[in-house]
């Protein structure tokens, strides 16, 4: 047969994560959407409590009026125990559910914290749109392929910095790095248990997270 010459799917090889109520960076998402398979708009940690409206209702607006062309558009919400998730569900679907193709949930720890977010969705009023978890914890982990299993599920991430804060200095910084969270035995197990969880039920695992921004090298990796 013929060697397959396109990629035939959507790739999610490169995400950009950007916080929406910064208007400086979000002026100049025109430039970076061609760039990358996934532009997310972060409602989550990196969001200060006082922005996290404005955040919210940045995101509504990139959705709304910047073309993503063959760019995904993907979202972060904030966790499931937090007093802005629902808020996030239903302001996200109803306003610009039809301009996502993604929700990220995170701090996900087990399958019913899954179907929780999938309901939410639905009640919003989003019955089809899937979504991508984070599993941030060695319990969370330990439950990838109960997780993996949810039907709405469309891909499992590794929340590498809480992952290894969890362990209480059991893993050192290095494991953060760009060597390190392919070298150290604990994450390194973490990683692996994710991927095996989610080829067994034919999801997509994803967990390369690269901060030293300024090394071409690693962004390779």
């Amino acid at each position: 047969p013929e060697p397959v010459r396109e990629i035939p799917f959507r790739p999610s090889r490169v995400i950009h994560f950007f916080p929406p109520q910064n208007e400086k960076l979000v002026s100049k998402l025109p430039e970076i959407i061609p760039t990358v398979d996934i532009l997310l708009g972060n409602l989550e940690d990196a969001i200060p409590m006082a922005d996290k409206e404005a955040a919210r209702r940045g995101f509504i607006n990139v959705a709304k009026t910047i073309p993503m062309g063959s760019t995904q558009l993907w979202t972060r919400v904030n966790s499931l125990d937090s007093p802005w998730f629902l808020d996030d569900m239903n302001a996200i679907v109803t306003e610009a559910g039809d301009k996502v193709d993604v929700i990220m949930i995170p701090k996900v720890e087990t399958p019913a914290d899954v179907e929780t977010a999938v309901r939410a969705i639905d009640a919003a009023g989003a019955r089809d749109l899937p979504v991508q978890v984070l599993l941030e914890s060695p319990g969370a982990v330990h439950r990838a392929f109960d997780i993996a299993a949810h039907p709405r599920l469309q891909s499992i991430s590794f929340g590498l910095m809480d992952f290894v804060s969890a362990h209480g200095g059991a893993i050192p910084s290095v494991g953060l790095g760009v060597q390190g969270q392919f070298t150290h035995p604990l994450v390194v197990r973490a990683k692996l248990e994710i991927a095996s969880a989610c080829h067994a039920h034919g999801k997509v695992p994803s967990h390369s997270v690269i901060t030293e921004f300024s090394d071409t090298e690693a962004m390779r990796l």
